[in-house]
């Protein structure tokens, strides 16, 4: 898109290209599915002077059984000349989970979840790439904030099992999901990191999609 082209566009105050990159990239998998929604305060937004990182979440409904939630806000989201062409687009990626046998409306926990760490890539500067986990062994219940007697604690952060990086106006948008793991699982792997996709492919016998079960008892790596 060159300059002159996106000057016109940025012409409707309500063009927001980012944005419209994330509902493509989740269309070519849900097709004309509405979304449920989930917009952050306006006013709590760091824009404002909030502590609020993110414009939103939307979860799709998927025909396998869970919830894909999307976060809106760790890539350029709006019409900003000046980012045009760029590598990547903002943090150049925006954050899934899928969450087994959840209606949307029983996820905003996750969202909350996905808001924190949206909130600790801005403040620190550090961002997610595939194959790093994210939890604590001191904190086992650092993430799990709906269902304490749940035995996932921590995540694994991979490429989306469904949805595709894209090229933007504004660089590479990829799609990062986080995939929940037991304590006893993130153990090992912060003790042999290349048992990671190990891991991964042991899930996945289980859970093609990687989709998140807060039900699982059973343990991949001991």
């Amino acid at each position: 898109m060159t300059t002159e082209e996106f000057r016109e566009k940025a012409g409707d105050e309500e063009w927001a290209p980012g944005w419209d990159e994330i509902e493509a990239a989740f269309g070519e998998i849900y097709g004309a599915q509405e979304p449920s929604h989930f917009g952050t305060l306006i006013t709590s937004r760091a824009i404002f002077g909030g502590n609020e990182f993110l414009d939103g979440y939307s979860a799709y409904r998927s025909p396998k059984g869970y919830s894909h939630i999307v976060t809106f806000g760790m890539s350029e989201l709006y019409a900003v000349e000046e980012k045009l062409g760029g590598k990547y687009s903002k943090w150049g990626y925006e954050m899934t989970i899928k969450l087994m046998g959840e209606d949307p409306q029983n996820c905003v926990w996750a969202m909350n979840m996905l808001g924190n760490l949206a909130r600790y890539t801005f403040k620190s500067e550090n961002w997610f790439e595939p194959g790093e986990y994210v939890g604590h062994l001191k904190d086992p219940q650092s993430i799990n904030l709906s269902k304490p007697e749940s035995m996932i604690t921590s995540l694994l952060v991979t490429n989306d099992t469904e949805i595709r990086s894209r090229q933007t106006i504004y660089g590479e948008l990829a799609f990062l999901q986080l995939v929940g793991i037991t304590t006893n699982e993130l153990r090992v792997i912060m003790n042999d990191k290349s048992l990671v996709p190990v891991l991964l492919d042991a899930i996945r016998a289980d859970y093609p999609d990687l989709q998140t079960d807060m039900g699982r008892t059973k343990e991949y790596l001991q």
